[in-house]
């Protein structure tokens, strides 16, 4: 059994939450959003929340119970408060800056890499070396980041690179005469 599939999520004060077959759509003061579940799960509507449940309990149900839940409680989060990622550029010269919806990086090649902001993403520049995505969508604003830090990784030797804020990079010893 899922321990987290037999929760129901609640929906928080100030959201509408319409359910359509498999379609779960979610309005709140951020935004809406939508999404089409498994066809293994049931999705009903109930006084304590949104209750998820398997249709049946093969191995393919059971497993896509859970993650159907976490779906459409990250949507309730996503349309309330919303969700951000921080990124941190260590290196020397390496920076950032933002222009209308175009983030320029400077991290060391001969050129500036230029990355277009996508609809429904925002990105703020507090600092050069720091960067802070948000959005309503969890996993568009985990896309982008992993995109941002796909164009120059931290490395091991010297710690340079685009990093996520807290990340932990497994250093390595240099060459020794």
């Amino acid at each position: 059994m899922s321990r987290i599939g037999k929760k129901a999520v609640p929906v928080p004060a100030g959201v509408t939450t319409t359910i359509n077959g498999q379609q779960v759509s979610v309005k709140g003061p951020k935004g809406e959003l939508k999404t089409v579940l498994n066809e293994m799960v049931l999705v009903k509507m109930q006084e304590d929340g949104v209750k998820v449940d398997p249709k049946d309990q093969t191995k393919l149900a059971r497993s896509s119970w859970g993650m159907s839940r976490t779906l459409v409680s990250n949507m309730m989060v996503g349309v309330t408060t919303g969700f951000t990622k921080s990124l941190e550029i260590n290196g020397v010269g390496y920076r950032a800056a933002l222009n209308g919806k175009v983030l320029q990086l400077n991290l060391g090649y001969s050129h500036d890499v230029n990355y277009e902001v996508p609809a429904g993403i925002e990105i703020k520049v507090p600092k050069p070396t720091e960067i802070v995505i948000s959005g309503i969508d969890k996993q568009r604003v985990g896309q982008v980041a992993a995109e941002i830090r796909e164009y120059r990784g931290p490395e091991p030797y010297k710690g340079k690179g685009v990093k996520y804020a807290g990340e932990h990079i497994f250093r390595k010893e240099g060459k020794k005469k």
